[in-house]
């Protein structure tokens, strides 16, 4: 006798031949191995039938059904498949998508866990061009959890998806799929959450939604967005739902379906909606007009503003307006033609509605270096020229406020200036011509694209600049130059002009030869093994010069930290060495006549074997052992009460090879800076360092005791901090494992600038290893600066400080100035993320919070009597600065060059430093 299944997997499909068979394996590859596979076929006329029958001969778990006219849809295929399970638990499958390798075996256990009616999780699209894999609304599976009924968590409703989920056989076959519409998937689960009692979310992916590249193979229904009959299906799917809602007695729960309609099903018509055509779009608002006419009140209240401000044009019946306002949904997010203000509120078009309000976007409020222009522009090519009709717009009067500025068009680093003539309505009109034969072409040319650009630059110098728009059906123009073809043309369903340079002729082939060849050789002769077998021959036959130094901080990031601090004071001296910055690809902040050499380049390895004095702040290359005469000095970066050395995360692990070339590493140091008693204590047992200390201090440190004007200007100037608004540094550490992911961030920064905007302003120093953008709504309020050179400057303009464990706290405790702690993940972070050593919240020199709520009404109390908050903080904060600032009197960078490099005489060196010279 045959074991019965304890899933079926219901595979459907339709001319779809050549992805079938992965579909189909998918299942087979199952961790659940007792499963059966029903492909239904809904009357394929290439090779799938053919395709079919091969799978189940070759696997006995596989089943064929096959209908013998296409039924248009996917509603009968899945009902013929239910209909032949044998299992008790059933799961769909589209034929062009697949099942991750524990989906069956994951859910089917939940489901027996919690007796659920059924389970869902988490589907990703999964992006086939570059393989990228992104969760499809990660906040509704975000944790596991049973809910109680559908009125319990009707945000589920945006989850309308039959395929990720698994179901009780019997369920479903009281629950047959609609067979006369597409987005069937809508209807059906709008029945099963109606009839469901309770069901399971679950966090991990279960579903992996392939999603080919634009003309790759037949769309399927929900990417055949352009044809119009598609919106009535969507239209009639949303309609019949909102009936099956009243009809069970979940009349209250219809706006939340409407509102999932608004936020999901709609933009997805609106977005693509300005490469339509005005045709389309007049049919489109035709359709949609009376089911959103029909929406229960209060729906359209809490959508994105935008998309708000579409629903009314639709509404009102204005198509044209409506193509405007949708290139504002999708990148680049235009800025309206017109906005009016009012009481401080602002509005879409020429005149104030509640329907228009976009006030929550703060686009009026933006810092000039951020604003919003719109520039909408016309294009021809003549000859190896493009011909440009630009019209300005600027709706939050942001020209109006700028005397003198002057407009340019931008090619890359190539610059043609405009003569804008204003226009009756407040807008502005430029034409220009710019030859592309000679824009940006390197030696050899290049194959590459660059999105052109309006900048306005104010008399200052400081611009703000936004992409053209185009025509969407604008016809591209080619345009021939030396060696290249040049295509300029709509780009992105808000269409901006994209210019794409295409190699010709004999440098097509050749130059892509050359590179690799070019490429290859580099990859062999700078292997990491070579440079290292060189610079070990190096250190033996070339002795290291008194008078030179290497410096580096931050890993060759930039000009910054202790070796900063050392470096300035020896050329306040005048000392007679020759010294020379390391710095990494990219990095030009560094001052005029600094010299530069790249990071690991061979002119790198030669200053390192040469240099007789090496000062960093985290480590030179760890493997490259410090040529017999040269001294190093380890300033490091910081102190505070993370772990360190041997006991952090990367490093406690028993491997002995990256803790014997840490140790190694630790061993090449001469002396090291100790800026505290309390440093010395953690820091030298956890790294093992058993050389010289030098206890005077943190050179960095200098700065935030003597204090510096000029800096305090030059980073409220730079981050454009509005007159009269007090200064929040927020400056989070990282999270080891979650680094590049913007987890840092904990602060809710929307909820912030909804209370403290007024008087605060935010600059959000993030962590080098973190990856965050701040929300367009947020710049009014959020100040980014992760990539500011000096984050001395950033305390210093700063008036209040805002981390969790960042090592900035010693630094800025300094300062004396206020300090906010937002330890919400302070039991994972200290057992089971970097681990601590010391007990933050009991040493804390100010409020430790958990929740942004409890971080404003902090702050408030700041505001509203400093003299109380310092005053109720003052014991912790004088033990805080006694454990970590103790050494700091504002001299430590002339006591560690005395100590390190001797008395230096206060003369010009012997050797000229050039005026300017650039990387090496």
């Amino acid at each position: 006798m045959i074991k019965a299944p304890e899933c079926s997997v219901i595979v459907i499909t339709y001319n779809d031949a050549a992805r079938l068979p992965r579909a189909v394996r998918s299942v087979l590859g199952q961790s659940l191995r007792n499963i059966e596979v029903i492909i239904s076929d809904d009357g394929s006329t290439d090779g799938t039938e053919q395709v079919a029958r091969t799978l189940r001969r070759s696997d006995r778990r596989v089943r064929y059904l096959r209908r013998d006219v296409n039924s248009g849809g996917c509603g009968a295929p899945r009902n013929d498949g239910v209909a032949a399970a044998r299992a008790p638990y059933v799961m769909f499958l589209d034929s062009d998508d697949e099942l991750p390798p524990h989906a069956c075996k994951s859910l089917l256990l939940e489901m027996e866990r919690t007796g659920a009616d059924f389970v869902t999780g988490q589907i990703s699209r999964l992006h086939e061009w570059n393989g990228r894999i992104k969760p499809y609304y990660p906040g509704l599976f975000a944790r596991r959890r049973v809910v109680e009924g559908i009125a319990g968590e009707p945000d589920m409703f945006l989850d309308s998806f039959s395929t990720n989920k698994i179901y009780r056989t019997a369920t479903l076959r009281g629950l047959p799929f609609r067979e006369d519409l597409h987005y069937e998937d809508h209807v059906f689960t709008t029945e099963l959450y109606c009839v469901a009692r309770r069901f399971a979310v679950v966090p991990w992916v279960v579903y992996l939604w392939h999603r080919a590249a634009e003309g790759d193979g037949r769309p399927s229904i929900s990417l055949s967005l352009q044809e119009i009959d598609n919106v009535r299906h969507r239209i009639r799917a949303a309609g019949l739902s909102d009936d099956i809602l009243r009809g069970n007695g979940l009349a209250e729960l219809v706006a939340d379906r409407q509102r999932r309609f608004v936020r999901h099903d709609l933009p997805v018509y609106l977005n693509p909606l300005p490469s339509r055509g005005p045709a389309w779009a007049r049919e489109f608002a035709g359709i949609v007009r009376p089911y959103l006419a029909g929406l229960d009140p209060g729906v359209l209240d809490g959508v994105d503003p935008l998309v708000r401000v579409c629903c009314h044009l639709i509404l009102d019946g204005d198509a044209d307006e409506l193509v405007v306002a949708a290139r504002s949904l999708t990148t680049p997010r235009a800025a309206p033609r017109f906005a009016v203000r009012r009481a401080g509120r602002t509005y879409w078009g020429t005149a104030p509605a509640r329907e228009l309000e976009i006030t929550s976007l703060r686009m009026a409020e933006l810092p000039y270096g951020a604003a919003r222009l719109r520039h909408e522009a016309a294009f021809r090519g003549d000859g190896s020229r493009l011909a440009l009709t630009v019209r300005t717009y600027d709706p939050f009067g942001v020209l109006t406020a700028t005397p003198g500025w002057r407009a340019f068009a931008r090619f890359g680093g190539h610059r043609v200036e405009l003569a804008p003539r204003a226009l009756d309505d407040g807008s502005y009109l430029s034409e220009t011509t710019v030859d592309l034969a000679r824009v940006g072409r390197g030696r050899f040319g290049h194959e590459s694209f660059r999105d052109p650009s309006i900048s306005i630059v104010r008399a200052d110098g400081r611009d703000t600049s936004d992409r053209l728009l185009v025509d969407p059906t604008a016809e591209p123009v080619r345009i021939a130059a030396p060696g290249h073809e040049i295509v300029a043309g709509p780009e992105g369903q808000a269409a901006f002009l994209r210019i794409r340079w295409r190699r010709t002729g004999a440098l097509r082939w050749i130059m892509p030869r050359l590179g690799r060849l070019r490429a290859g050789l580099v990859r062999r002769l700078g292997a990491p093994r070579v440079k290292l077998r060189v610079y070990q021959t190096l250190i033996k036959v070339v002795p290291p010069r008194e008078n030179l130094v290497l410096f580096e901080a931050d890993v060759g990031a930039g000009y910054t930290g202790n070796p900063r601090y050392v470096y300035e004071e020896l050329q306040r001296r005048r000392a007679p060495y020759e010294m020379v910055w390391s710095v990494a690809r990219n990095r030009r902040n560094f001052p005029k006549g600094t010299r530069l050499v790249r990071r690991m380049s061979w002119r790198y390895l030669w200053t390192m074997a040469r240099a007789g004095h090496w000062v960093d702040s985290h480590g030179l290359p760890l493997a490259y052992p410090k040529p017999a005469g040269t001294r190093y000095l380890q300033t490091w970066h910081g102190q505070g009460v993370k772990t360190v050395g041997f006991d952090a995360p990367d490093l406690r692990a028993d491997f002995d090879a990256p803790r014997r070339t840490w140790r190694e590493a630790v061993a090449r140091w001469d002396a090291l800076v100790m800026p505290s008693a309390e440093f010395e204590r953690i820091f030298v047992t956890s790294n093992g360092y058993r050389g010289p200390v030098l206890r005077h201090g943190s050179p960095r440190c200098d700065v935030l005791v003597n204090g510096d004007p000029d800096a305090v200007r030059r980073a409220k100037e730079r981050l454009e901090i509005p007159e009269g608004r007090r200064v929040l540094l927020y400056a989070p550490t990282y999270r080891d494992r979650a680094k590049f992911s913007g987890a840092s961030v904990r602060a809710d920064l929307a909820m912030m600038a909804e209370a403290l905007a007024d008087g605060w302003v935010v600059i959000l120093r993030t962590h080098p290893v973190e990856r965050y953008a701040v929300p367009e709504r947020l710049r009014h309020f959020v100040r980014f600066a992760g990539g500011y050179p000096e984050v001395n400057d950033l305390m210093l303009a700063s008036d209040a400080l805002l981390t969790d464990y960042s090592s900035l706290m010693c630094d800025y405790a300094v300062t004396g100035r206020p300090m906010f702690f937002l330890l919400d993940d302070w039991d994972e972070y200290r057992r089971a993320e970097r681990g601590v050593n010391h007990d933050l919240p009991a040493i804390a020199p100010g409020p430790c919070v958990t929740d942004t709520g409890e971080l404003i009404r902090a702050i408030r109390a700041l505001d509203a009597d400093p003299a109380a908050f310092a005053a109720e903080h003052a014991a912790r904060y004088a033990a805080f600065r006694a454990t970590w600032c103790a050494e700091e009197r504002g001299d430590a960078s002339a006591r560690v060059v005395d100590a390190f490099f001797g008395p230096v005489p206060a003369v010009r060196p012997r050797i000229v430093v050039p005026v300017a010279e650039g990387v090496r």
